[in-house]
C-alpha cells in the first residue's frame, strides 16, 4: 500500500513539473475576438484568418516540448504526432503552410511582438507586455 501511495505521489509531483499552464498569445494590437473553437481551427489549419479578417500566422513549439504536448492535447484534443501528421497532409496537398516552430517562449514572444497577425502559446509564467493573452473558454 505504501508503494502504491508513493508511486501516485511521485507521479503527481513529476507531472506537475513536466506540464505547465499555457497561455494563447497574440500581438498586443490584435483586436480580433477569440474563443476555443476559433483557436482550435486556426491551429489545425481549418481557419486561416482571425475574426477581424486578418490572415493568421501560426507559431508553435517544437514537437518534443512538454508545453506543446499539453497544448495539443488540451486545446486540439490530439496527440502531437497526430497534429504533425495532419499538418504534413495539409502541406502535401497544398491546402496549408506548416506553422513556424520555435524552441522557447522567448523566441515565441519575439516573433509575435514583430508580427501583428501571429498567434502562439507560451507558459503562463513567461507572459510579458510584448504579447496579449487571448482568453479562451
Amino acid at each position: 500500500m505504501k508503494r502504491i501511495i508513493g508511486t501516485v505521489l511521485f507521479g503527481a509531483l513529476f507531472s506537475s513539473q513536466v506540464f505547465a499552464d499555457y497561455a494563447v498569445v497574440v500581438h498586443p494590437e490584435n483586436n480580433a475576438e477569440f474563443d476555443t473553437q476559433l483557436v482550435k481551427r486556426i491551429f489545425l489549419g481549418r481557419e486561416t484568418a482571425f475574426s477581424n479578417g486578418e490572415i493568421a500566422t501560426v507559431i508553435t513549439h517544437s514537437p518534443d516540448s512538454a508545453l506543446r504536448t499539453e497544448f495539443d492535447e488540451g486545446v486540439l484534443n490530439r496527440k502531437t504526432a497526430a497534429v504533425n501528421a495532419y499538418w504534413s497532409k495539409l502541406v502535401f496537398t497544398g491546402r496549408g503552410v506548416m506553422p513556424t516552430t520555435v524552441e522557447s517562449d522567448a523566441e515565441m514572444i519575439e516573433l509575435i511582438s514583430e508580427n501583428k497577425n501571429a498567434i502562439g502559446f507560451i507558459d503562463t509564467s513567461s507572459v510579458t507586455s510584448d504579447v496579449k493573452v487571448v482568453k479562451i473558454d
